[in-house]
């Protein structure tokens, strides 16, 4: 299926041919268009020209209006104001380019692939081995999600990352504590549920720790072990490989709970890059991009000072000899870049590590692993509050589990469904209420720009009114039952129709999904996909209102109005799961 251009984009078309006609000295000049409340578009880009050329806004605009080929597409362009462009499309160019959407069988609705797509690593999704996966995890893996989604529609090759906490001396204490209790970690049964996995991880740190803080001996013992495990001693390194199996046991069922793949083969650990560590700062050292201070291998900045006003480094390798977060990123960078070949690196990780990308990065393209062909960005991402604004927290003042609180949210999403269900049977409850409930979480995290703090509020959260999933999930649900009511008449589109007010903004809206997307892949933004869906909904909503489609006043019009439907709710259904989230058909 061809792609189909955008209203948008054929009047940027034809108004460019126009300026570029009555001002030929400017070369191809862009008239800036834009959605508009005056007319359909505004092209405001001959005022710049105007004074570039020293010419009348007013004249020229004129001038360019004369030279407009409208053909089929444009109905009328007047000026206004000083010299802007208000533009307004035919009924039928709304029409017919909803119907060529509507004819891709692809699922795309017309949208193009970007024209040069390249290499992506995202990382994101990082919980920690052995470790309770809290609510400070959730962002990573929502924001990633909905990122890798987004890319891989535009054409984008998405590698995904899932850096994984699996390596350091916690280990040491773990390891030492299950070689002297060998069978802390057996299943009696082969089906271990991820409740279960996580409990004994949980039993078997909480034991360790204790022994570690009370016993010398043992702590002597764990320290070596540490040593051990480093050295890469087999017996050691398959006890590791315990902890890492129970941990994905664990980490596999919080994201299937929320509707996200994440392959085994994508988990690639702080481990993972052991092998290079060593390497990577003999690299640095002789480059002259680290250098020894105090025994550690140290990357100083100017502009990074303590408050003592000291330069505060970027230490690679400790005087002890042991390896920092820095050396395994850098050594990540070295793999994605040149194993990997990819011209984008993502990290989705907190805000809070701001500084240490920083340096990392920076030291990167000193050492030239980064260059101009090669981007790295941090998709830094705010932290998640309680309804008080402070950060989230259970009441005894503990970091709130991930797990209890999906399953609230799909509790409170199961009370909403059950009261507006109609003829759902308990067990149709339940999978849409988990629909629901996970869905109004990734919500309103990604309606969110990443980069800010929100307020983790449930009942907000699943409500029916406000921008919310709850509310697009239900305007999907009810397009499919007003579609289910039809009977014998089908969605067929009417190029020769007049169209409603209501009609033409929610016609015009559908038309330029795919620019949402572009532009939200581009700017690894999914709060703008989210703005538009909410829009489009309520598009929707006072279309229903105002243009009845069922008791519409001839057959084409039942047609038309039917077609209207049913690409607004293939559009929300793509734009939905773009973002991870599920559309049902009954609600």
């Amino acid at each position: 299926m061809a792609s189909v251009t955008s209203l948008s984009d054929s009047v940027h078309q034809r108004l460019a041919a126009a300026l570029s006609a009555a001002l030929p000295q400017a070369g191809s000049a862009d008239p800036l268009l834009r959605r508009s409340d005056r007319a359909d578009f505004q092209a405001n880009g001959i005022l710049a020209l105007a004074k570039k050329e020293k010419a009348n806004p007013r004249e020229l605009a004129t001038q360019v209006v004369s030279r407009v080929e409208s053909g089929e597409l444009i109905k009328d362009v007047e000026v206004s104001g000083p010299g802007f462009l208000n533009v307004t499309v035919t009924d039928r160019a709304i029409t017919q380019n909803l119907a060529a959407r509507y004819a891709d069988d692809t699922g795309r609705l017309g949208v193009p692939r970007a024209k040069r797509p390249g290499t992506t690593v995202i990382d994101y999704a990082q919980p920690n081995v052995a470790k309770e996966m809290h609510v400070g995890h959730l962002r990573s893996a929502v924001i990633g999600d909905s990122v890798v989604q987004l890319l891989e529609f535009t054409g984008e090759r998405v590698v995904r990352r899932h850096h994984i906490g699996d390596w350091g001396t916690q280990f040491g204490m773990l390891i030492q504590y299950l070689e002297e209790h060998p069978h802390e970690l057996d299943h009696e049964s082969g089906e271990v549920s991820g409740e279960e996995a996580m409990s004994n991880l949980d039993r078997l740190y909480k034991a360790s720790r204790g022994l570690f803080d009370s016993d010398e001996e043992f702590k002597t013992r764990a320290r070596r072990r540490v040593v051990d495990l480093q050295a890469g001693d087999p017996q050691t390194l398959a006890m590791w490989q315990k902890f890492v199996d129970e941990s994905k046991i664990y980490f596999f069922s919080v994201f299937e709970k929320l509707d996200m793949e994440i392959r085994d083969e994508d988990i690639v650990g702080e481990s993972g890059y052991n092998d290079m560590l060593a390497e990577t700062c003999r690299l640095l050292e002789e480059s002259g991009v680290a250098v020894r201070s105090e025994g550690a291998l140290c990357v100083f900045f100017d502009d990074v000072k303590g408050p003592d006003g000291k330069p505060v480094p970027l230490i690679v390798q400790k005087s002890d000899g042991g390896y920092g977060y820095a050396a395994t990123d850098l050594s990540a960078i070295r793999d994605r870049v040149f194993d990997i070949k990819a011209n984008r690196l993502l990290y989705v990780v907190d805000a809070r590590q701001s500084l240490h990308f920083k340096m990392v990065f920076e030291t990167a393209r000193r050492a030239g692993w980064l260059n101009d062909d090669v981007e790295a960005v941090q998709l830094a991402f705010g932290t998640v509050l309680g309804k008080d604004g402070k950060p989230f927290k259970t009441r005894e003042g503990e970091t709130v589990r991930l797990v209890d609180l999906l399953d609230e949210a799909i509790d409170r999403a199961s009370a909403v469904v059950r009261e507006k269900a109609q003829d759902l049977s308990e067990e149709e409850i339940a999978e849409r209420g988990t629909q629901v409930g996970i869905g109004a979480v990734k919500y309103a995290d990604l309606s969110t720009s990443a980069n800010r703090d929100y307020k983790f509020d449930l009942d907000q959260m699943v409500s029916l009114n406000g921008d919310t999933s709850v509310y697009l999930q239900y305007a999907y649900a009810r397009i499919q039952s007003i579609l289910r009511k039809a009977g014998e008449a089908r969605p067929a589109a009417h190029p020769e129709l007049d169209l409603h007010a209501a009609e033409r903004a929610l016609g015009l809206h559908v038309d330029s999904f795919g620019e949402t997307v572009a532009e939200a892949a581009a700017e690894h933004a999914p709060h703008k996909l989210t703005a538009y869906l909410y829009q489009l909904a309520s598009l929707f909503t006072t279309f229903y209102d105002k243009c009845p489609v069922l008791k519409a006043e001839t057959p084409g019009q039942i047609e038309n109005r039917l077609f209207l439907c049913d690409v607004t709710a293939r559009t929300l259904h793509r734009g939905m799961a773009l973002l991870g989230i599920r559309t049902p058909e009954r609600l």
